[in-house]
Formats: structure tokens, C-alpha cells, sequence
């Protein structure tokens, strides 16, 4: 569903996990309007997907996608280590989508996250792959073998800063390839669209 011509903040397709509160919406909208940012590209009309945001260079890249993810109304879950949510603002991390994963078990995260996948109806799950705000040398592979193992498609999602939008690519459906996948993936992006581009 492209969102072309929607205006600035369009809403998601039917098929993709939502949850209510008009609240959400007004902050969301509100929040990118005043920045002078927007939403734009093709929403993938899927139940089950995996998202990767890049670039990541800064604090600001969690605002705007932050502000975006309300402003869709997007039910979307993203991981944290247990300790992370527990107490009082572990439960307010729950509730807006955090999943919590033992790192320190090998494999424990995938099969964390494929379950997930398999007893939810809808589910989007949000990851970072560059994992820092520092440039790196590669990718974590985490998002790709977590959309292999549960058979769900990855969204590319600029946090583009030159043209103030957060935009969505194309699905790219995992192979056993993960090179050629990441390849695609990372076509989506380009230094330019970072905070700090020396970062990417």
C-alpha cells in the first residue's frame, strides 16, 4: 500500500497490527508536525513482518521513529534485556511492545522471537541491526535469523533526516542467503540520510 498522495501521516493498512487510543495519533502527528517531519514510502499489508531502522547515528533517530510508531498507531514490539523490564517501568516498557530476552543464552533470542511470531495473530517486531550509535563495520545478523526461523518477511525503515521522513522500503523475503539478503536491504539506505552520515 503506498502511501503516496495520503497526506503527511497516513494510516496503516488494515492487515497490520494495531492498537487504539486516539491519543497515540494526536502525539504522534502532532510531534512530527512541528518537526516538519512525515511518513512515507510502502506500507507492507502483512500480519507478521520484521522491521530494520537504519541509519542509526543518534538519540534522535529513537524520537522520530518513536513518534512515528504512534502516529500509525503501529502495534509493534522491539527486545530488552529481562532485567530491563522488570519493576514499574518494566511494565511500562511491556506495554508499548518490549519483549524480554535472556542474551547472554545462545540462540535464546531467535527462538524467543519465533515463538512469538508463531502464537501471535499479528506481530511486528523493531530492530536496530547496527546495534550503536557508532559506526560499525557490519550488521548484527540477529533480524535476519529471526525472520528465517518464523518465515516472515524484512521491512527496511529509513530514519531519513535529509528529507525529514521516516520511510518504508520493500519487503525482502529471508533466504538461506543472508549476504544477498543483506545486500537488498542495505540498498534502501545511504549515509545521507543519517543525523550524523560519517557515523554510517
Amino acid at each position: 500500500m503506498s502511501v503516496e498522495g495520503q497526506g503527511r501521516f497516513p494510516l496503516l493498512p488494515p492487515q497490520v497490527p494495531q492498537v487504539g487510543g486516539l491519543w497515540r495519533r494526536v502525539v504522534g502527528v502532532v510531534g512530527l508536525w512541528l518537526a516538519g517531519w512525515r511518513i512515507d514510502g510502502t506500507y507492507p499489508p502483512l500480519q507478521k513482518f520484521v522491521i530494520v531502522v537504519a541509519p542509526h547515528t543518534s538519540n534522535w533517530d529513537f524520537v522520530f521513529g518513536f513518534l512515528a510508531y504512534l502516529a500509525m498507531r503501529m502495534d509493534a514490539s522491539w527486545l530488552a534485556k529481562e532485567a530491563a523490564l522488570s519493576g514499574p517501568f518494566g511494565r511500562l516498557g511491556r506495554r508499548f511492545g518490549g519483549i524480554p530476552v535472556d542474551r547472554g543464552r545462545a540462540g535464546h533470542m531467535v527462538e524467543t522471537c519465533a515463538a512469538q511470531f508463531a502464537a501471535r495473530k499479528g506481530l511486528v517486531l523493531v530492530i536496530t541491526p547496527e546495534g550503536t550509535r557508532k559506526k560499525v563495520p557490519a550488521w548484527k545478523r540477529g533480524y535476519h535469523r529471526i525472520a528465517l526461523r518464523a518465515g516472515v518477511p524484512i521491512v527496511p525503515v529509513a530514519i531519513d533526516f535529509s528529507r525529514r521522513a521516516v520511510t518504508f522500503g520493500p519487503p525482502v523475503e529471508p533466504t538461506a542467503d543472508a549476504d544477498a539478503d543483506e545486500r537488498r536491504l542495505q540498498q534502501f539506505f545511504h549515509a545521507g540520510m543519517a543525523r550524523h552520515p560519517s557515523q554510517y
